[in-house]
């Protein structure tokens, strides 16, 4: 089996996050042929301008976040949920890479399989930014995982002082969704395989 290419987003800014403390707990937990990276450059992504999205016209950090989703394999977003729904910071960015105005160079999230999951103080966790994230996936025609979901609502309960996730429910969950990953990943490479070159 080979090794797929994980590209990790944290919807959140904040250091202490949840949500990023979450895509570390899956780099930790990860099955052996998945290879996660975290992303670290959702603070420096401007707005999103259509009028410099082109591949001439774009920001080089815009460019360099297109081309790293587009060489992963898949893409594993961890949101918390603001106002019922996705940080601004973070729809930005998937707005930036959901685009082809030149029909020539693709779309990033195009069939690209997704896993999503999110953590929230609240009870009810970031599940309506969740649903938010799948109704843009719906859009760009994305592979988004559909089960397991992982909702860690009360999450300041389900991680140590050291930002260690130890709830082993929240484990559980999150080890079924990076194989559910793992699985798509897997479809996907051999649709491309039976396709007639």
């Amino acid at each position: 089996m080979s090794v797929s290419r994980i590209l990790a987003i944290s919807g959140s800014l904040r250091a202490d996050s949840h949500n990023t403390q979450l895509l570390r707990a899956a780099r930790k937990f990860a099955p052996a042929a998945l290879e996660i990276e975290i992303y670290d450059g959702l603070r420096e992504i401007p707005p999103y301008d259509q009028d410099l999205d082109h591949p001439d016209r774009r920001p080089a950090v815009v460019e360099a976040l297109r081309r790293a989703i587009t060489e992963a394999d898949g893409l594993l977003i961890a949101t918390p949920e603001f106002n019922y729904s996705v940080p601004g910071v973070l729809k930005n960015a998937l707005d930036w890479v959901s685009t082809d105005w030149t029909k020539a160079e693709g779309v990033p999230l195009s069939r690209k399989p997704i896993a999503i999951m999110g953590a929230a103080p609240t009870n009810f966790g970031s599940v309506r930014a969740q649903l938010a994230l799948r109704q843009i996936f719906v859009w760009t025609d994305s592979d988004v995982v559909v089960k397991p979901e992982l909702v860690a609502f009360r999450s300041h309960e389900r991680f140590d002082a050291q930002g260690d996730l130890t709830d082993e429910g929240t484990i559980t969950i999150l080890r079924g969704l990076l194989a559910a990953l793992q699985g798509r990943i897997e479809d996907a490479r051999a649709l491309r395989s039976a396709r007639p070159s």
